[in-house]
């Protein structure tokens, strides 16, 4: 149903694929920005973005579960950290590495900002999934 594809003429990537192939007619979730909010909408980790990395990364879990799918079968993801300094993007990714979403792996791309939607969120991450099969109803 997915085929990652990593391309040989290009530089070998280290946790994700340079493209992401869905078969037609394979039913995929476009999901929200998944952001730092708890339960009660309070930002989580304030100034800490690998905490806030968890948190978006639990958050996203619970979004896939609610359409039927995991982060298994994420294809694309955009992650958006407040920073311009590698190792705060690369610690980041860390926890999107530890997460399971790079078991795929999947197509990625990781972004420093300047902003993002809520007071003090540092990490928001947007992601396209495929629906199995065997979700549907």
């Amino acid at each position: 149903m997915i085929r990652r594809v990593t391309t040989p003429a290009l530089f070998p990537p280290p946790t994700y694929s340079h493209a992401s192939v869905v078969e037609a007619g394979t039913k995929l979730a476009f999901l929200a920005g998944a952001v730092p909010l708890d339960e009660k909408g309070e930002v989580v980790g304030a100034g800490d973005p690998v905490r806030q990395a968890e948190q978006v990364v639990a958050n996203l879990r619970e979004q896939l579960l609610a359409v039927g799918s995991d982060l298994e079968h994420v294809v694309s993801t955009d992650v958006y950290v407040v920073s311009n300094e590698p190792p705060v993007l690369s610690a980041v990714w860390d926890v999107v590495e530890a997460s399971g979403l790079s078991a795929g792996p999947h197509s990625s791309t990781l972004l420093g900002v300047a902003s993002l939607g809520y007071t003090g969120q540092l990490v928001e991450i947007t992601a396209t999934a495929v629906v199995p099969e065997e979700a549907r109803p």
